[in-house]
């Protein structure tokens, strides 16, 4: 398998779930700021022109939660994803709460402070997003009251793809009313194959 990345992209996700299984893989970094995911190689792969990207022999796959839903089921002995229906569905039920609910927000957020030119950014947009990320905030933060995992008593793709979401909420300011959802996911960063937060990885690539 090969895994396209770079640096604190969703690619950590994806990272984070392949250094779990412990199954080999090559890494390839395509340099979104050098532009290279705009590349006519890449765009062969991507044509979105968006990381991360998972090549597994004739498969080409993209977009993040269904790479990590499809190593999950290809290695169903690492108990990554529930093997019972409801909780299989919990499971899928968070994983897309995460890149709906939490993810778009934070997209918005980051658009309209770093990624648009300076006349097309929208201060009133943050502050909308601000909002709408701290209301679905609180859906999580309620269903992780006594849980150490976001379904059942055993780790899975939904907290790395959910702990990856929240490190990036973190780093923008909007976990401080939140700090069991601190918790959470800066235990799952403590986990030995976790990979690098945001914060190191984009110092790495500064570096």
């Amino acid at each position: 398998m090969k895994l396209y990345e770079f640096g604190p992209t969703r690619s950590i996700r994806v990272r984070w779930t392949l250094q779990e299984l412990g199954v080999p893989f090559d890494a390839e970094v395509v340099n979104l700021v050098a532009g290279e995911a705009q590349s006519p190689a890449f765009l062969k792969l991507n044509p979105a022109g968006k990381l991360p990207v998972l090549v597994d022999g004739e498969l080409v796959l993209t977009e993040s939660v269904a790479i990590v839903v499809y190593l999950a089921d290809k290695y169903p002995e690492k108990h990554l994803l529930p093997a019972e229906p409801g909780q299989r569905a919990q499971a899928c039920k968070w994983l897309l709460f995460a890149a709906t609910e939490l993810e778009q927000p934070l997209w918005r957020i980051a658009k309209h402070t770093v990624i648009y030119p300076e006349d097309k950014r929208l201060p009133a947009d943050i502050d909308l997003a601000r909002e709408e990320f701290t209301a679905m905030a609180r859906v999580l933060d309620a269903h992780m009251d006594g849980r150490d995992y976001v379904v059942g008593d055993k780790v899975g793709v939904a907290d790395f793809v959910l702990a990856y979401t929240l490190d990036w909420a973190n780093e923008v300011g909007l976990l401080e009313e939140f700090p069991r959802l601190r918790r959470y996911f800066e235990r799952m960063y403590q986990r030995p194959q976790a990979p690098m937060r945001i914060a190191a990885a984009f110092a790495s690539i500064r570096a």
